[in-house]
């Protein structure tokens, strides 16, 4: 088995794998708590 057979030619990004579906959750999620402390700062002002 290839490494490129292993990762889905015809998905390059590799986002339909499960390990990158996790990356992209950790990503919004993370991008999701900065927003939210980012607003309640300014709403404590």
């Amino acid at each position: 088995m290839s490494v490129l057979s292993w990762l889905g030619q015809a998905d390059p990004t590799g986002f339909s794998s499960p390990l990158g579906r996790v990356v992209v959750l950790l990503a919004l999620l993370a991008s999701l708590v900065v927003l939210l402390r980012w607003w309640w700062q300014q709403r404590k002002r």
